[in-house]
């Protein structure tokens, strides 16, 4: 299953964020809240986001990929979503503003696009012609 990639790239996205809250904890002495610090909130909303965004693109495209969509489709579509995932989350540790907005948009259009995707490649709808 060529989601089962993306997946893993998630997988090893929020490991790596999870990561960089231990490291912010530590660094700062916070072992519960955010200690009004800046960076472990930052790193805090980071894997929050992510955590909250991964998991619908994942069903959504576990199910394209199910329904026969192309395989190119669901490569453009996973490999766009892990990029902005990725860029989001760089550019919200960094305080980077234009990295973190071109994150997000990387994330909502592959969203959108594979929930619409799912439309078209729904088994019922080749029944309705």
């Amino acid at each position: 299953m060529i989601s089962t990639l993306y997946a893993i790239s998630a997988a090893l996205l929020l490991f790596w964020l999870i990561l960089q809250v231990i490291k912010q904890r530590r660094a700062h002495q916070i072992s519960l809240g955010d200690g009004d610090s800046p960076a472990l909130k930052n790193a805090i909303g980071a894997h929050g986001n992510a955590a909250e965004n991964i998991p619908i693109f994942l069903i959504l495209l576990f199910a394209l990929e199910y329904n026969g969509a192309p395989v190119l489709l669901i490569h453009a579509l996973g490999l766009a979503f892990s990029a902005g995932r990725l860029l989001h989350a760089r550019g919200l540790l960094a305080s980077e503003m234009k990295q973190r907005v071109l994150g997000m948009h990387l994330t909502l259009w592959p969203l959108l696009a594979v929930a619409a995707c799912n439309l078209l490649y729904l088994p019922y709808a080749k029944l309705l012609g």
